[in-house]
């Protein structure tokens, strides 16, 4: 039977590192991975979490096995590697668990040109890792000793002109500003960034040891740099542990998500005339509060399934610029191929700074959120189709709710875990409704 593990999710495969999935399996995916580009070069870097470095060895190893040409870019974000996929060609692949506590570890893979994977792609990759052709003893980690893979600075080098100079921003001189790396995959690179473009930034949290990523810190864990930023009257940036996504906070130290970035960015781009369609992509997770505030300013929107590849898929078949989620995954196509974190709080900085206005009056000012409730229920194992499960139940709760608010069930993609979302007039009304439906979860999942 196939460890369900080894499978890809919304993004990527992903579990505990050496429990949920080991070196042998990553080198055997390594070794899919080749295959399905076979001749292509390949760049791999991961995010500091203790593991990174034995997965990033035992993937090249596979890919190698492979006849592919493979180099390190050592400790870089996510989105430098689809930046150097897009730019060489290449395959790229991110050792990374994301928001994940430092026990977790897990794969992304870019296509060459920098794009995530279609769901085509997915499933070849998945039939040739799953086919377990053997690359070395199972459970082994990789010799040591042995030279495994060329390092390089160039992945690292190139994304922070791309996303300084490159994006030929003026006007950024003297900001100040607190920014929270989670000890991730950002703290190599942030300090360059923000020197090139002459802000004053306080950066915090960039010290990757191996286990202190995500560790109440970053993007999942805003509380700290909010409560500086209230205290010193500054914008906040708070990265993810692998420097896809972002969360805000403003000068009063009030955090502002992905909804209300995406809408400020939306605006900001339509009123420029560069929102493609004038339309956004967002998922079935955004507020609904972020969708009256598009119809207010005469946006459209196009929902998707939740994950940032559905999102992309969107906006490739519609030819859309701009999408995202309310976790701060924001897609700005116009200048990269995924969610880039980096480039979302640059770009919004620039934003801030043509408005004349504070970040605070314009996020509070660009949608009224409605209360929203998550809630993650861990399951023994995921069912088949949630969705049909707990059918009956779900309607006769929207219909309470009625046009005031919403209901979104779902199966996590990457952990056994169902998460129930629901939006009401009232933060009560949206606890009450999430209670139930998490009673009939345990009830019957």
């Amino acid at each position: 039977m196939v460890n369900e593990m080894l499978r890809f999710g919304t993004d990527g495969v992903r579990g505990r590192a050496g429990i949920d999935v080991v070196a042998s399996d990553i080198a055997q995916l390594g070794a899919a991975v080749a295959r399905e580009w076979p001749g292509v070069a390949a760049v791999i870097g991961h995010d500091g979490r203790e593991s990174g470095e034995t997965w990033l060895a035992a993937f090249a190893s596979g890919a190698m096995s492979q006849g592919s040409t493979v180099t390190n870019a050592g400790l870089v974000p996510t989105p430098a590697l689809a930046h150097a996929a897009k730019r060489s060609g290449c395959v790229a692949v991110a050792i990374t668990a994301s928001h994940n506590p430092w026990h977790d570890n897990g794969v992304k893979v870019f296509a060459p040109g920098g794009r995530k994977l279609t769901d085509d792609e997915q499933h070849r990759i998945e039939a040739s890792w799953h086919a377990g052709h053997p690359v070395q003893d199972k459970d082994a980690p990789p010799r040591s000793g042995e030279p495994t893979v060329a390092n390089s600075s160039t992945v690292a080098n190139d994304y922070v002109d791309a996303r300084s100079l490159g994006l030929r921003i003026a006007g950024l001189a003297g900001r100040e500003l607190i920014v929270d790396c989670a000890h991730g995959a950002t703290s190599g690179v942030v300090a360059s960034v923000m020197t090139a473009l002459q802000v004053r930034a306080e950066i915090r949290n960039a010290a990757p040891n191996g286990r202190n990523i995500n560790d109440g810190c970053g993007a999942t864990y805003p509380e700290t740099l909010a409560a500086a930023c209230a205290q010193r009257g500054v914008i906040g940036i708070a990265f993810d542990g692998d420097g896809d996504r972002l969360i805000a906070v403003d000068e009063h130290g009030q955090v502002v998500d992905g909804d209300r970035l995406i809408a400020l960015a939306a605006i900001d781009l339509r009123d420029r005339s560069l929102l493609a369609h004038d339309t956004v992509v967002v998922t079935s997770m955004t507020n609904l509060g972020f969708h009256r505030a598009m119809r207010r300013n005469d946006i459209s929107v196009v929902t998707t399934d939740v994950g940032d590849r559905a999102v992309l898929a969107a906006m490739d078949d519609g030819n859309f610029v701009l999408g995202g989620e309310q976790s701060g995954h924001i897609i700005h196509a116009l200048h990269a191929t995924t969610g880039d974190g980096l480039l979302s709080a640059v770009l919004l900085l620039d934003l801030v700074r043509r408005s004349g206005q504070s970040l605070a009056v314009l996020a509070g000012d660009v949608m009224q959120r409605l209360p929203q409730v998550l809630r993650n229920v861990r399951v023994s194992r995921k069912p088949g189709d949630i969705e049909l499960l707990l059918a009956d139940d779900v309607a006769r709760e929207r219909a309470l709710l009625g046009n005031d608010g919403r209901i979104v069930v779902r199966a996590s993609g990457t952990e056994p875990v169902i998460r129930i979302m629901v939006e009401a007039e009232t933060l009560a009304l949206a606890e009450a409704v999430t209670t139930r439906l998490e009673r009939v979860v345990l009830t019957r999942a």
